[in-house]
């Protein structure tokens, strides 16, 4: 699951100023071609993409001053 959240930093839906989450349709396309369980990705991608996009937005609010 970790590999797979790793890779999703290229499948991120933004706004003007920020990131509002990743795009689930490609991280369930991704999880299923890494083998991963359906299942296992719907109930655990929504917690990781909270952390990630809280992370990122806060480093984009730090470098933007």
């Amino acid at each position: 699951m970790w590999d797979l959240a790793q890779r999703m930093g290229g499948q991120v839906r933004v706004v003007p100023g920020g990131v509002v989450g990743w795009d689930m349709t490609a991280a369930l396309a991704m999880a299923d071609a890494l083998g991963v369980s359906a299942l296992a990705a719907a109930e655990m991608l929504p917690a990781l993409e909270a952390a990630a996009v809280t992370a990122i937005n806060k480093q984009i609010g730090s470098e933007h001053g």
